[in-house]
């Protein structure tokens, strides 16, 4: 029988093993690492168990590289119009020619009235092969309005078209105000987080610090903010920006908005988060070696619950990108010459259009899947930051 029992090093856990330490072992590391690993190294060994969201962050850094480039990725400018292609359909890009490979290319479109729905049909023509070209030069553009250049991923034919989600009212490429517009929409959700962190964690790390009056008259605030309806205060708030403002304030008008609103929830938790580590001992050391609130705040209790923050704000920032996105189709908004999510499904906002040319409801497909994007992160974030887990 002993022949069969285990050796020590078998029947020890991998990660109890006794050895130097390795710190690229596995994705738990040893138990020696797992004492040395710091809190930031055990929430990337717990996040990277949770699949959905890791994909979810690489799709969101690819979403967020490609607004870097979106000149590039874009076959037209933002304001482009094709007038002999309004309310163009979707092309579908082909690679066979009456069973010849001919590579990547699209048919020509010829357009009919029709009399009775007044729709324009549109019809594709098989004997108008249009090849796309690849890193090829088109139409020419200033790159992040700075630098002129040409060079774009990929271009239709010499005099030919290329709208990969079909047009506008106006022949713009939808596809190529899509890309543009993730600038805007991507980035408004940043901004606003900003504002609201900065509020949040100043407004209720003092609350949760001091204590007393000051705390009493924040939870008030609060609660009156909490039991307005959102959707009305946005509306309020947006229709009393003047309308003569150029679209860079009006930009910065609405991230300001969404920021000033959305502060309360993480105001409660940072006090809440405050009022239990304020009774530390080495908070009271630091208060006894002279140390200022904004110091012992700033310096010792806000980095404690650090994982915390970044989970909140993987989830806040879908609600501003969504707040954006009502607003500008509401008309409340962001509004044209600026391009965003929101502001292109104002395009939709009619039924009889809708009905004759649905391809213009596409550019909720990216507002979708980047909210779910992000809500899968927090989800794998806050699991990861949880200490009990």
């Amino acid at each position: 029988m002993s022949a069969n029992l285990p050796t020590k090093d078998q029947a020890l856990p991998h990660y109890v093993k006794e050895g130097p330490f390795d710190p690229y072992a596995d994705d738990q590391g040893t138990a020696s690492s797992l004492d040395e690993a710091s809190q930031l190294k055990l929430m990337w060994w717990r996040f990277k168990r949770h699949r959905l969201a890791l994909f979810s962050g690489i799709a969101l850094l690819i979403a967020y590289f490609m607004i870097v480039i979106v000149e590039f990725l874009a076959p037209y400018k933002v304001h482009t119009r094709n007038i002999d292609h309004i309310f163009a359909p979707p092309q579908s890009v082909h690679l066979f020619h009456e069973g010849q490979f001919i590579g990547p290319f699209v048919y020509g479109q010829q357009m009919t009235l029709d009399m009775t729905t007044l729709r324009r049909v549109y019809t594709d023509d098989k004997t108008n092969i249009q090849p796309l070209r690849f890193f090829c030069h088109g139409e020419p553009y200033r790159f992040w309005g700075l630098v002129e250049a040409d060079l774009h991923l990929v271009c239709p034919a010499e005099g030919g078209q290329f709208f990969l989600l079909g047009t506008d009212r106006l022949g713009r490429d939808i596809f190529s105000r899509i890309l543009y517009g993730a600038r805007i929409s991507l980035t408004i959700g940043l901004f606003g987080v900003i504002t609201s962190f900065v509020l949040g964690i100043v407004i209720g790390g003092l609350a949760g610090y001091w204590g007393g009056w000051f705390d009493l008259v924040v939870q008030r605030v609060i609660e009156v903010l909490h039991s307005i309806p959102t959707i009305p205060l946005w509306l309020a708030l947006a229709a009393i920006m003047p309308a003569d403002w150029s679209p860079l304030l009006v930009y910065l008008g609405i991230t300001f908005i969404l920021g000033l609103l959305d502060w309360t929830g993480l105001a409660r938790a940072v006090r809440s988060k405050l009022l239990a580590l304020r009774e530390e001992d080495y908070v009271l050391a630091a208060q006894l070696m002279g140390a200022s609130s904004t110091r012992i705040i700033g310096r010792h209790l806000v980095p404690g619950f650090m994982s915390h923050l970044i989970a909140s704000a993987t989830l806040t920032i879908p609600g501003m990108i969504l707040g954006e996105t009502t607003l500008s189709f509401l008309g409340l908004g962001l509004r044209p010459p600026i391009t965003s999510w929101g502001v292109l499904l104002t395009e939709a906002r009619s039924v009889s259009v809708l009905a004759l040319y649905p391809w213009l409801l596409l550019p909720v497909i990216p507002v979708i899947f980047v909210i779910l994007a992000f809500n899968f992160l927090g989800d794998g974030l806050r699991d990861a930051a949880d200490p009990y887990k």
